[in-house]
């Protein structure tokens, strides 16, 4: 049984359910899953979660991505990307200085209001669902964090940039929404995920590649452990009696890691003394332990 993260790279053309649908033939198991939706025409970055790692998925949804997505002005289409049907055309007129300016006023973050073709749900219906049956419904704006945009081309009407942002940002509303703060329509033409936390492209296997190895019966040299999902936070193996309590997922005092320092609210990775991973835990100062954020036991 397999448990851990494969660092998948999705192709374009198939759905982020249609990855994990090949993923469990290839894995040999049910418990599959995957950790921030990827349109069908997007590509890129998308960590799988096996076996007890499933634990993770709503964990790693987060993490900060990271985002290389292309647009053209002077169109807007019903989906924002260009697959959609084209409802406006018009000759852009923006200068590429007043272009620039307007994309590096969203870095810090602004309210996004989620596109209509999109998994969101309203009312427990799912946008895309109300808006392939002719629907537009009011939607909510929900703060998203942008950390950073880069420029990477500008060659107008077609622009090229690096995004850094935070969970629940649509990049298709965000094309639109940095050409309409200069009066212009745009629509996506590109996205590619390079980066979702600590999991990078140059780092990825794309399906074939994962098929290969299974065939070779080495598909587990492609499995990272399940604490590499979360990078530079202590790791602290147990001893007798806090290992007692670590395999109950109960709170631990923390005068059993004498030897450790701990910050109201950090969260710390508890091993048991065979050196098998068991445990997010976080630190309560007030009560003076470590409290269990999520278990994995047997991961």
């Amino acid at each position: 049984m397999i448990n851990g993260i494969i660092n998948l790279y999705k192709e374009k053309g198939f759905t982020s359910f249609d990855a994990v649908a090949l993923m469990r033939g290839i894995a040999g198991t049910r418990k599959v899953g995957h950790t921030g939706t990827l349109d069908p025409d997007a590509e890129g970055v998308l960590p799988i979660c096996i076996g007890n790692a499933t634990k993770l998925c709503d964990m790693l949804t987060d993490k900060r991505k990271e985002y290389v997505a292309s647009f053209l002005l002077g169109v807007r289409t019903d989906t924002l990307d260009i697959s959609g049907e084209v409802l406006e055309k018009r000759t852009p007129k923006v200068t590429p200085e007043e272009l620039t300016k307007a994309i590096r006023s969203f870095v810090g973050g602004y309210d996004q209001v989620p596109p209509m073709y999109s998994a969101k749900k309203v009312d427990g219906h799912k946008l895309y669902d109300l808006a392939r049956a002719g629907k537009t419904v009011e939607r909510k704006p929900q703060f998203v964090e942008i950390y950073d945009i880069e420029i990477l081309s500008m060659e107008l009407p077609s622009v090229s940039v690096r995004v850094q942002c935070g969970k629940g940002t649509y990049i298709r509303s965000l094309c639109e929404d940095m050409a309409k703060k200069c009066g212009e329509l745009a629509v996506m033409t590109g996205l590619k995920r390079t980066a979702s936390g600590p999991f990078k492209a140059e780092d990825s296997y794309r399906l074939s590649d994962l098929q290969i190895l299974k065939d070779e019966g080495r598909l587990e040299e492609a499995v990272l452990p399940t604490d590499s999902a979360f990078p530079g936070l202590k790791r602290i193996v147990t001893g007798e009696e806090s290992e007692k309590r670590l395999l109950n997922g109960n709170k631990i005092p923390s005068e059993f890691f004498g030897e450790f320092s701990f910050s109201d609210g950090e969260r710390v990775l508890l091993y048991t003394s065979d050196n098998r991973f068991a445990g997010l835990y976080s630190f309560s100062a007030g009560e003076a332990l470590l409290i269990p954020v999520k278990m994995f036991l047997g991961a």
